[in-house]
């Protein structure tokens, strides 16, 4: 029984009203320890997993559907930079004693329409309770073509390097959390999108058939686009010129990032959730076109190169380094 909850009600009923409406068919209704799926032939699994945790990954008083969302769609992120469709997830929950019932109910119903959304099913799980904080960790799985996943390892010389959507806004919005002044300039519309793309992101799953078509490397940004960009990199064993005054900034970020504390704070930030893409020159305009109909903005950042130099141009083309690259969990 999770503490916190009506007398009456088990951690079987909890299961039974808040998860197993959410669940996909592969989940046996949730009534067994374990789920049964197939994948099609001729394709491989994918497997990724993120946790989060309450006061490190969001806020204590965030809204229990804005949890619900952030830790599927950190989930999905990973799938679509792998170039996978999402498949179905496993979700583990740890409820600190004297959670709401009402808590439960609200993260469920936005989780399970999250799941509709992007086509992921809740295949099982496990519901505990815990002294605290909050935490919730997610496995999500993924159907790619055999042999087609986009590994982070595969960048290659002469590979251009492309980044979805906009690249610094949830960290910024996280610095406004923090202190409401660091955003003081703002228009309240450009606030909202801070917040929003911090409290909520979007992954960029529509993007995943043109990674797994066109690219020879790829990962999700959530640590930081300096750092993650830099791991992939080494992780190829190549280097690159990377220019970060194409880095595409929203509205909001370009006003913050006037000022140079703001720039390196979206530069290394976390928590963007767009990808990173390494293209062949011979691709890169099929590339381009595959992500403007799937109605994602892409943006050519810089080149690979066979040497393991990886150099940042500042705004103003001169080499540029970072004493911290990107959010570290330790």
């Amino acid at each position: 029984m999770v503490p916190g909850y009506d007398a009456a009600m088990t951690e079987d009923d909890l299961i039974a009203r808040c998860f197993a409406p959410i669940a996909g068919p592969d989940a046996l209704g949730l009534r067994d320890d374990a789920a049964l799926t197939r994948i099609p032939e001729g394709h491989e699994l994918v497997v990724t997993k993120d946790a989060l945790v309450g006061g490190v990954h969001f806020f204590n008083e965030d809204p229990p559907a804005s949890i619900a969302r952030k830790a599927l769609r950190v989930n999905v992120s990973d799938l679509a930079a792998k170039g996978a469709d999402p498949h179905g997830f496993l979700l583990a929950l740890a409820l600190p004693r004297g959670t709401a019932e009402t808590f439960v109910i609200d993260f469920a119903h936005a989780l399970g329409a999250d799941a509709q959304q992007f086509g992921i099913p809740l295949l099982g799980g496990d519901t505990v309770s815990t002294p605290g904080p909050l935490m919730v960790s997610i496995t999500a799985l993924g159907r790619v073509p055999t042999g087609r996943m986009v590994p982070r390892t595969g960048v290659q010389p002469g590979d251009r390097i492309y980044v979805s959507g906009t690249i610094g806004d949830a960290a910024l919005g996280l610095q406004v959390r923090l202190d409401p002044s660091f955003g003081q300039k703002l228009s309240s519309t450009q606030l909202d999108h801070l917040l929003s793309r911090y409290l909520e992101p979007q992954p960029r799953l529509a993007l995943a058939h043109a990674m797994r078509s066109f690219a020879h490397g790829g990962m999700d940004v959530s640590d930081g686009l300096v750092g993650d960009l830099s791991k992939m990199l080494r992780a190829s064993g190549v280097g690159a010129t990377i220019r970060l005054a194409d880095v595409p900034l929203s509205d909001a970020a370009t006003a913050m990032a006037v000022d140079e504390k703001a720039f390196v704070t979206a530069m290394t930030g976390g928590d963007d959730y767009e990808l990173l893409a390494a293209v062949p020159p011979a691709q890169a305009a099929a590339f381009e076109a595959a992500a403007s109909a799937a109605g994602i903005a892409v943006t050519l950042i810089g080149e690979a190169s066979a040497t393991r130099d990886i150099v940042m141009q500042g705004r103003k083309g001169e080499p540029q380094a970072f004493s911290t690259q990107s959010f570290s969990h330790f």
